[in-house]
């Protein structure tokens, strides 16, 4: 009989062969492994001596002993991973433990001191990074490659972590057990102006990116590293990779932005048309990181925290940089696409209320363009990791992703990011594919070359026509409020299958020079129940779709807005319409700075235009089946036999 158990330091016997990948990660100071390859020898002689090998039993004997190739994505819903839990777990065990230290989390300690700009104001010309350092215990000689996480959180308003030095129970906790073990070493990076970084909260700005490029040149250049070095992150974490990237520093082997920010205005405006928040970003939600009422906090004082609150306002009034270049500096894809050298794994949420999916898509695709190399997972969750059950139920709802629920959460994740920094900052392994994972909003997972993708049909639905108004046949949208026509499809005759970046064209007049339009699309059923199925919003001073303001004469002239929707993944059944509705202002955006009535243009001119994929064509897959409680109550509510 082939063995292999799990069992705890009192040796109770914990879970069977098929259960155990990945359990180190829980405790790995007190997990240990027994295997006995005995059995499968014995097996082996057995099946060769009476002709039986072939790959099918070969596989399946490794299976049980959790001998684990990389296996594509496309097969993994018939390995066994860990799907119970809160969060992944890789399915390979490493063989180092953590490198003991002085206190009780295994850390160390590090300031890093870089030379400030004197015009960047506040500590100048002394810049001061603190950051925390976990290694394994490896032999003497060996150098590892790090995976940090740079942000403002440490030491900051989480109560989860009172100090840097504590692993970060969001994602370093995680990386700490599951990838440390295999040959890591872990970082946590407090950003200029947080935690024990000197400076002021600097927002992005150049003193923040070169703090972060100098600590990524600080954990390059340790005698316990290798050269190499991943960051890791979600939301601020998640826009620090980027700023790191703009750099082209030779140690930023990889980095894996989740819903990270490519540009801070981006994060806030589209198309000229303000978020509420944006106002009040800088100063209101991180203005006061840093300052704790010491001598200190004069270093706070810099050109940028000072100016930050206008930078809002005046982007809201002329939906533009009014003047200065404050917007400017805090825009990091061109620079990346012009000098950064390694790769990105870029995750996002395809239901993301804090960062919107065009922070990602058509950005994947630039990306590629531009020769980096480069992999998408873009999944139905919200503001989140791509393999949380509970966090993914309880943000989600009707047409903002709980259609793709449970199969949205993603068990092998942390064996993906095992895989992919193995080969990027070890060069071992095989070369992960370079595509793109993509989700539909009804849970159905594909492959895709790029996103959005190629070769798609285009569909065309022209209001007053293929589309007819249903709302009392008004054309007029009135400024600050949500009136406006709705259009409507007749009944779909065939399923089908909308992917990427659906456009909205349409001729307006308006009484003024401006207004605002919000689009509105659903997905009805034959009994008139409507989910959401995406939005967009212009500014029509920025009608062409650029970031060039336009003019016009008002009431006189008909103009085109070119408006493009946030990307969608977006399956309809044969027999439901596709609603749009169209008002001033929507979601959490504000009403124009320019008020004024639009008139919509009905015929020819104003068009709806929706890419249309061919499901036959596709690679389509599923993730391993979730079974923690809260995908299993849902699938228990929803399941046809209740």
């Amino acid at each position: 009989m082939i063995e292999g158990v799990i069992i705890d330091e009192e040796g109770n016997t914990l879970y069977t062969p098929i259960e155990k990948t990945g359990i180190k990660s829980v405790a790995p100071s007190k997990w240990k492994i027994w295997l006995s390859a005995t059995g499968l020898v014995a097996l082996m002689v057995m099946v060769s001596l009476q002709g039986w090998i072939i790959d099918d039993v070969v596989d399946d004997i490794k299976k049980e002993l959790g001998i684990y190739e990389r296996v594509p994505v496309w097969e993994r819903s018939e390995w066994p991973y860990l799907t119970g839990y809160s969060n992944g777990y890789v399915m390979e065990f490493g063989q180092y433990d953590i490198l003991e230290t002085e206190n009780e989390w295994n850390s160390t300690h590090h300031f890093v001191e870089f030379q400030l700009p004197l015009s960047e104001g506040g500590s100048a010309p002394n810049g001061l990074v603190s950051l925390a350092v976990w290694l394994p215990d490896v032999p003497e000689g060996v150098s590892v490659p790090i995976i940090a996480e740079f942000g403002p959180y440490f030491d900051e308003v989480s109560v989860e972590t009172p100090s840097i030095e504590v692993p970060g129970t969001w994602l370093g906790q995680m990386i700490i057990d599951q990838l440390l073990p295999h040959g890591y070493g872990f970082a946590q990076v407090s950003v200029m102006g947080t935690g024990r970084s000197n400076h002021c909260m600097d927002l992005m700005g150049n003193a923040e990116q070169l703090g972060v490029d100098a600590a990524v040149t600080w954990l390059g250049t340790q005698d316990w590293s290798n050269g190499k070095v991943a960051m890791i992150g979600k939301s601020y974490d998640g826009s620090t990779p980027w700023q790191a990237a703009t750099f082209g520093n030779e140690h930023l082997a990889t980095i894996v932005p989740i819903s990270g920010l490519i540009g801070v205005m981006e994060l806030m405006w589209k198309n000229g048309s303000s978020e509420a928040r944006a106002a009040i970003m800088h100063n209101g939600v991180y203005g006061s990181y840093g300052i704790d009422g010491d001598d200190e906090d004069i270093g706070n004082m810099c050109p940028d925290y000072i100016i930050g609150p206008g930078t809002g306002i005046s982007a809201y009034m002329w939906g533009s940089e009014f003047a200065g270049t404050y917007w400017e500096e805090r825009y990091f894809l061109d620079r990346v696409l012009q000098n950064y050298q390694g790769s990105v794994y870029l995750i996002q949420g395809m239901h993301d209320w804090n960062v919107d999916p065009h922070m990602a898509i058509p950005v994947i695709n630039q990306l590629k363009d531009a020769g980096i190399e480069s992999k998408g997972l873009f999944g139905q969750w919200d503001h989140d990791y791509p393999d949380r059950p509970d966090y993914h139920f309880d943000r989600s709802g009707d047409g903002r992703g709980r259609e793709a629920y449970p199969e949205m959460v993603r068990f092998d994740w942390m064996q993906d990011l095992l895989e992919w920094f193995d080969w990027y900052l070890k060069g071992i392994g095989e070369q992960p594919g370079l595509f793109v994972e993509i989700q539909s909003n009804q849970g159905q997972w594909r492959i895709e070359d790029r996103y959005p993708p190629e070769g798609m049909d285009a569909m065309s639905l022209d209001l007053g026509g293929a589309l007819s108004n249903i709302a009392g046949g008004t054309t007029n949208i009135l400024p600050n409020g949500n009136f406006g026509p709705v259009y409507e499809s007749s009944a779909l005759d065939e399923d089908i299958w909308i992917s990427g970046l659906p456009r909205l064209h349409i001729d307006v007049s308006t009484s003024t020079l401006g207004g605002q339009i919000y689009a509105l699309l659903e997905d009805c059923s034959e009994a008139g129940d409507c989910i959401h199925i995406g939005h967009a919003i212009m500014d029509l001073r920025y009608h062409e779709g650029g970031s060039d303001e336009q003019t016009w004469i008002p009431i006189i002239e008909t103009i085109n807005a070119k408006m493009e929707f946030f990307a969608m993944d977006v399956q309809i059944e044969a027999g439901h319409t596709i609603r749009l509705s169209l008002a001033s202002t929507g979601e959490d955006y504000l009403p124009a700075s320019t008020s004024s009535i639009v008139t919509v243009q009905e015929g020819a001119g104003s068009n709806l235009i929706l890419d249309i994929i061919d499901r036959d064509s596709k690679l389509l897959f599923n993730p391993p089946t979730c079974t923690h409680e809260v995908c299993e109550e849902w699938l228990n509510q929803t399941s046809p036999a209740d």
